[in-house]
C-alpha cells in the first residue's frame, strides 16, 4: 500500500467521511489522483462511497470495516515497534521521553488540525 493510501485511510479514521476534493487537499494530491486512489481502495474493500444526507449532490468516502481494521492493525504495529525500541533505552532516556510527551501530544494535535482543516 502506498504512503498516500495509508495516510488517506488514517485521515478517514481520524476525521470520518470526507469528500474526495477534501481528501485530495489534505493529502496534497490532485483531485483526479485521489479519485483513482479511492477507486483502488474501493476495489480492495477498504473504503466505500456514500451519499451525504445533508447535501444530496455530495458523495463522501467512508472507511469500511476492513478499512477500520487495517488502520487499527497498522497503528498497533507502530505502537509495538516503539515499545520494543523504548525497552532498549536507558532509564534517564525513558524519563526524558515521558517528560516530552505533553509537548509531543500538542504537536500531533496541531499537525492534525493543520492537515485536516475544518470537519464537514
Amino acid at each position: 500500500m502506498s504512503i498516500t493510501s495509508a495516510a488517506t485511510l488514517a485521515t478517514l479514521h481520524r476525521s470520518g467521511p470526507r469528500r474526495i476534493t477534501d481528501l485530495a487537499g489534505i493529502e496534497g494530491v490532485t483531485q483526479p489522483a485521489m479519485t483513482v486512489l479511492v477507486r483502488v481502495m474501493e476495489e480492495s474493500g477498504l473504503v466505500e462511497r456514500r451519499g451525504d444526507a445533508s447535501d444530496k449532490r455530495v458523495t463522501l468516502v467512508c472507511l469500511t470495516e476492513a478499512g477500520e481494521s487495517y488502520v487499527r492493525t497498522r497503528h498497533q504495529a507502530g505502537v509495538d515497534a516503539f515499545a520494543r525500541l523504548i525497552d532498549e533505552l536507558a532509564g534517564d532516556e525513558v524519563e526524558a521521553l515521558v517528560a516530552a510527551l505533553p509537548a509531543l501530544a500538542h504537536l500531533a494535535e496541531l499537525e492534525s488540525q493543520d492537515r485536516e482543516g475544518p470537519k464537514r
